[in-house]
């Protein structure tokens, strides 16, 4: 009984989503420093501003994000709270199926367990995004490729 248990338990926080990304596999973290820009399969680029030792602490993580046009990133969870701050171009920002377009000088935030779905139109956006704490640019970076700045 004690064995099922334990399994059922594995189970049930696997479920609740406690990896970097509920929707998709979790990747293992990869070493990041400031300057590495990573881009998705949809062309979507991060690159990092401010790694943890750069910060000196674990604290924070910031890095700026280029969406391409008509991009969606799909639903997922992150371990951390994410904040967005849009630079330029439109983000929907949808957090538990509630819409909020972003638009340049505003911010959007998401906390685990939350959802969050980011969408952008034809002119795609550019954004600020801070984590804390640190260590999700690592987790963001395992599934991405990383690309010349």
């Amino acid at each position: 009984m004690k064995l099922l248990l334990t399994s059922f338990s594995f189970t049930l926080l696997a479920g609740l989503g406690w990896s970097a990304d509920a929707a998709r596999p979790a990747s293992p973290p990869v070493p990041i420093a400031r300057g590495d820009v990573f881009q998705n399969a949809t062309g979507t680029k991060m690159r990092i501003l401010l790694d943890q030792a750069g910060f000196g602490g674990t604290e924070l993580e910031m890095a700026e994000i280029t969406f391409v046009p008509n991009s969606d990133s799909g639903e997922h969870a992150h371990g951390t709270t994410e904040t967005f701050y849009v630079l330029e171009g439109e983000l929907e920002h949808v957090v538990n199926g509630k819409s909020i377009k972003l638009s340049a000088g505003m911010i959007g935030t998401v906390r685990p367990p939350d959802k969050v779905r980011h969408k952008t139109g034809p002119s795609g956006a550019r954004a600020l995004v801070i984590w804390a704490p640190a260590g999700e640019a690592a987790r963001i970076a395992g599934r991405w490729k990383r690309v010349e700045p």
